[in-house]
């Protein structure tokens, strides 16, 4: 096993599979067939045809559009749709900022829709050297439970920005302070349209660094992070090498932090397939 190993699954699906989810002339997500022949019963909502799943023309604004989307999803969840429902809506758009409607958050990899994350890699200096924060995320929560996670991690929600959401996020997940937030970098983005046992994640995350002192002791605070460990950046890369640990989409970002602070160079056989992986840009078309 290797670092390669945990970008294998960036590979574009195969997207002939599905139908365009298309709203006010926007493609905002893909549908599985299964879910667009359940959809047909729901015809005043939604509207199926051989290649396109879309909204109802009576539904023109973001309030109507939301409340019979979520009429709509309940009923599903009923079915036996979606696993770990939150009760957290997500906006539904062509592009950040631009929402036509919300979604439960559990039910956007059946749509495909975009979604929009922060991850903070939360290190510390130990002289030359970085140690990350890794934490191990509960085994009671309902998707990939016990994995490895980051200090700080969490899903864009509606009706926060950025900033609020990793003020949020890190208070909740690591007691981070403020003052502690405010030191946190925003150094790029990793995107990925790619299958899993959840559905189509069409995903864009945000990422930061924060450098926290030697002295500061992450604690969780809502019970969705069971331990914290501070690691020494070889043991990072074995962990991720030899084990499938560490939650999917945080071993992305592990390893674009690797690469950006030349913990991987440019000597290591796997470094320029390590990079191309990373900075494909699969998604809508």
């Amino acid at each position: 096993m290797s670092l390669l190993d945990r970008l294998a699954m960036i590979r574009e699906p195969d997207l002939s599979r599905y139908r365009r989810f298309v709203v006010d002339g926007h493609t905002v997500g893909w549908v599985a067939a299964d879910l667009a022949a359940r959809l047909r019963g729901h015809d005043g909502v939604f509207v199926v045809d051989g290649e396109t799943v879309g909204l109802s023309p009576r539904l023109r604004d973001y309030r109507e559009r939301t409340a019979a989307v979520a009429g709509v999803l309940q009923s599903l969840r009923a079915d036996g749709w979606f696993r770990g429902w939150r009760n957290e809506p997500y906006p539904v758009g062509p592009s950040f900022g631009a929402g036509l409607f919300e979604i439960e958050r559990a039910a956007v990899p059946s749509f495909g829709v975009r979604a929009y994350g922060i991850h903070v890699n939360g290190f510390v200096r130990d002289g030359a050297d970085l140690r990350l924060w890794v934490g191990r995320r509960s085994r009671h929560k309902p998707t990939y439970p016990n994995q490895l996670d980051h200090l700080v991690a969490g899903g864009q929600p509606a009706g926060l920005s950025l900033a609020e959401n990793l003020l949020k996020e890190g208070a909740e997940e690591a007691s981070l302070t403020p003052d502690l937030v405010g030191r946190a970098k925003p150094v790029g983005v990793l995107s990925y349209l790619l299958e899993n046992e959840e559905g189509l994640r069409n995903d864009v995350l945000f990422t930061y660094d924060l450098e926290l002192p030697a002295d500061f002791t992450p604690a969780n605070a809502d019970g969705e992070i069971e331990e914290f460990f501070l690691w020494p950046i070889d043991r990072l890369i074995r962990e991720m090498s030899d084990t499938a640990n560490f939650k999917f989409n945080v071993a992305f970002v592990n390893i674009d932090f690797l690469i950006r602070h030349g913990c991987i160079g440019p000597e290591d056989p796997s470094y320029l397939e390590l990079v191309r992986r990373l900075r494909r840009r699969p998604g809508l078309r």
